[in-house]
């Protein structure tokens, strides 16, 4: 049903995504985020496509940060979709995050996103 690539491979492209450079570059986010995207922020807010990109776009540049990640896992629901569940931890703002990501016909794409704010480490289970 599903090869161990392509979790790798989906790892990977979510991990690009936490990666500044790779949030700025139009282009590619144009390529990893689904037509149908819309993400729940971490702050509650509903965010569309279009939001998110004009957004991720105007992130300042000269701030080539990763957002750290954690207890990254990876779920294959078919063939094409596999949820990642993972914990982000940016400036202390740490929330556990979930993405489901479909294969396409260009590839791998970031389907639906979803953040959620916790309490200190430890204190989240």
């Amino acid at each position: 049903m599903r090869s161990l690539d392509d979790t790798e491979l989906v790892i990977g492209l979510e991990r690009a995504l936490l990666s500044s450079a790779t949030r700025r570059n139009r282009q590619e986010v144009d390529r990893l985020l689904d037509e149908d995207f819309e993400e729940i922020g971490a702050s509650g807010r509903l965010w569309s496509r279009s939001e998110m990109m004009h957004a991720l776009a105007a992130e300042p540049p000269g701030d080539d940060r990763v957002i750290p990640d954690a207890e990254m896992r990876a779920c294959v629901l078919s063939a094409d979709l596999i949820l990642l569940t993972y914990v982000s931890d940016p400036d202390g703002r740490r929330a556990h995050r979930s993405s489901l990501w479909r294969r396409t016909a260009t590839g791998w794409r970031l389907r639906h996103h979803q953040g959620t704010l916790t309490g200190m480490p430890g204190q989240e289970r």
